[in-house]
């Protein structure tokens, strides 16, 4: 800066001598007096506006570092300090689906007919063609001092509001991270995809009807042998299969225990092995029931009561609930082996996860029905250990060229009709299948049974079931093929096809609704098919 000045000097000084009189003296001892006294002038000159140049420039510089900066783009809005350890950003999620039933029911058999909606010939509640909001979900992220990553999450779909998300993350070391709060434990694969991320508008039965969706708790991360491999280790209240805990207390003091390895050994390599990843996962708890439930009084539909799930389809229809007197009364210990690869557009995921459940059977109920207001009314004899298991396998393929990833997939050509591009186009395809145990529908004696309803007592419990196989199918297998449309990064329009069978489920035709199982089961049938065609509008940032 100091160079520019002086030499714009030189150039006056010069034009100021050459603009001198041609008649002037050499040797006037006035006039180079003056000349002098006019070149230290402007040197002077020269050298404070180099100063003050040489200031602003300063103090560009320190407003810089403590200018905050704010940053607008396709992965959401957010303000960030000058030096980037602290920061907040505003995103969110928005889907919304129409689904459309040509065959299906939305509930077990004759479950109860005061609930809204339309029974068929066989007691079932007819799957309903609806647009719904299948994820509202806004979310605040950011990190604090450089280390301390927040992120909250709300639902607004469903018809309430609740909390998603709600952790801090401390970043201690790559190998040494601190999650606490509500989060999605480190179990399966595919359930901690984003849900923007999903190849398919629902996710497997692996991740929906067997592993945790979301818990409270702390768990210990990290990557380590350069990134190649990572752990995690949690401490959790736990949650029935599929299940999503909310932000209250827990009921009792029994926790479970989350653990999982995943490696990918090539990663970063120049080779096709370089998109595998494999590993595995538990859980372990000792699942009990609230002990003064009552089961004449209260629904078993509440899972924090009875300890117990219930599983759907992948189009989101109850296909098995347990019986209204069987309890979670033991250990629950989940093992889910996984994988995925990605080699160019193509991808491929495979997910396989088995629980095994200590359940019982409770009599009694309030003195009003009957009861006798046992507080811990556990029918002796009836402990059973159930295992049940289910597993997918899923591929896709960009025909648009993209390169196909774990997380989310930007469109080489964004769509544009002006500029003639027509985004990223997926072609997805999907095996999946749940197996229930076929002890849930015995009797003591081996044979078929009802289920346990508010009529069992202690006296008859040996004749009933942990489930009616007339109302709860023991398995479900589901094809599933669609489209997925990128339209940019942020927006996506799905299709997809469900094909789903069970198998057992419903009474045989003809017979009242009111029937149960016979001990030799000979007169279940399979539940009808499942066929529905599922749509969705998604934008995320």
């Amino acid at each position: 800066m100091q160079f520019k000045y002086t030499k714009f000097a030189a150039i006056l000084i010069a034009s100021g001598v050459i603009s001198l009189p041609i008649t002037a003296s050499a040797n006037d001892s006035t006039e180079l007096e003056e000349l002098r006294n006019l070149v230290q002038e402007l040197s002077q000159q020269v050298k404070v506006l180099a100063r003050k140049g040489e200031v602003a420039e300063e103090d560009a510089s320190a407003a810089k570092k403590t200018t905050p900066v704010v940053k607008a783009s396709s992965s959401g809005f957010g303000l960030e300090s000058a030096d980037g350890k602290n920061s907040i950003k505003l995103g969110g999620l928005v889907q919304y689906d129409y689904r459309e039933f040509s065959q299906g029911a939305n509930d077990v058999r004759n479950r109860t007919d005061a609930r809204a909606g339309k029974l068929d010939a066989d007691g079932f509640h007819v799957a309903n063609d609806t647009w719904l909001a299948r994820r509202l979900r806004p979310n605040i992220q950011g990190t604090l001092f450089g280390k301390y990553d927040y992120r909250f999450q709300e639902e607004f779909a469903g018809g309430s509001a609740s909390v998603v998300d709600a952790y801090i993350d401390a970043r201690f070391d790559p190998a040494f991270k601190v999650r606490v709060g509500k989060y999605k434990p480190f179990v399966g694969l595919e359930r901690l995809q984003a849900g923007g991320d999903i190849k398919f508008i629902e996710r497997s039965y692996v991740s929906n009807n067997i592993l945790p969706n979301r818990d409270q708790g702390i768990s210990v991360y990290g990557d380590v042998l350069d990134s190649k491999l990572s752990y995690a280790l949690g401490y959790n209240n736990g949650v029935v299969d599929g299940g999503n805990a909310s932000t209250g207390s827990e009921f009792d003091d029994k926790k479970e225990v989350t653990a999982r390895l995943f490696a990918t050994p090539f990663k970063d390599d120049i080779s096709p092995l370089s998109g595998l990843g494999f590993g595995i996962a538990a859980t372990y708890a000792d699942a009990t029931a609230e002990k003064n439930l009552n089961f004449t009084d209260t629904s078993a539909a509440d899972g924090t009561r009875n300890g117990l799930p219930s599983y759907v389809t992948n189009g989101q229809q109850t296909f098995f609930r347990y019986g209204s007197a069987v309890i979670a009364d033991g250990k629950r210990v989940r093992i889910a082996p996984q994988a995925y690869y990605y080699n160019g557009p193509f991808g491929l995921i495979t997910e396989y996860a088995r629980v095994s459940q200590d359940v019982s059977k409770s009599a009694d109920g309030s003195p009003a029905a009957g009861g006798t207001a046992v507080i811990e009314s556990i029918v002796a004899g009836t402990n059973k250990k159930l295992k049940h298991d289910a597993w997918q396998i899923a591929a896709s393929y960009l025909i648009t060229g993209e390169e196909a990833s774990f997380k989310g997939v930007k469109p080489k050509n964004d769509f544009d009709l002006d500029k003639g591009g027509w985004g990223a186009w997926e072609l997805v395809a999907r095996y999946s299948e749940i197996n229930l145990d076929k002890d849930s529908f015995k009797r003591a004696d081996g044979q078929y049974g009802t289920d346990a309803g508010a009529s069992l007592t202690a006296a008859n419990a040996s004749t009933f079931a942990y489930a009616d196989l007339t109302k709860s199918a023991k398995s479900a297998k589901t094809w599933t093929a669609g489209v997925n449309w990128y339209l940019n990064a942020n927006a996506k329009i799905a299709l997809n096809y469900e094909y789903t069978t069970f198998d057992g489920g419903a009474i045989t035709e003809g017979s009242p609704i009111a029937t149960n199982v016979n001990a030799t089961g000979s007169n279940v049938r399979d539940r009808d098919d499942e066929q529905a065609l599922l749509a969705r509008f998604q934008v995320a940032f």
